[in-house]
């Protein structure tokens, strides 16, 4: 199981809009490419921003990612209309 959940993802990224018509997530889908995204990233060679994680080098790059996101140390873009 994941954890945090997808829903309490969604919760921690929308809760800077304004309204639930603003919501910047309405998927699982959108978390998941997020996630994936600053993975990859991470991989490439950029330090995790959360500090127990550049302590630990047995953190996988995807488990970075998820923690990051829900401690709102990365944040998703809304999309353009």
């Amino acid at each position: 199981m994941l954890h945090p959940s997808y829903s309490e993802l969604m919760q921690v990224v929308n809760s800077e809009a304004e309204s639930p018509e603003e919501a910047i997530v309405n998927s699982r889908y959108s978390i998941v490419i997020a996630t994936a995204k600053r993975a990859r990233q991470i991989i490439a060679g950029e330090v995790p921003l959360t500090d127990d994680l550049n302590e630990n080098y047995d953190v996988k790059p995807l488990s970075a990612a998820v923690e990051e996101l829900a401690t709102n140390k990365i944040h998703i873009l809304p999309a353009d209309d």
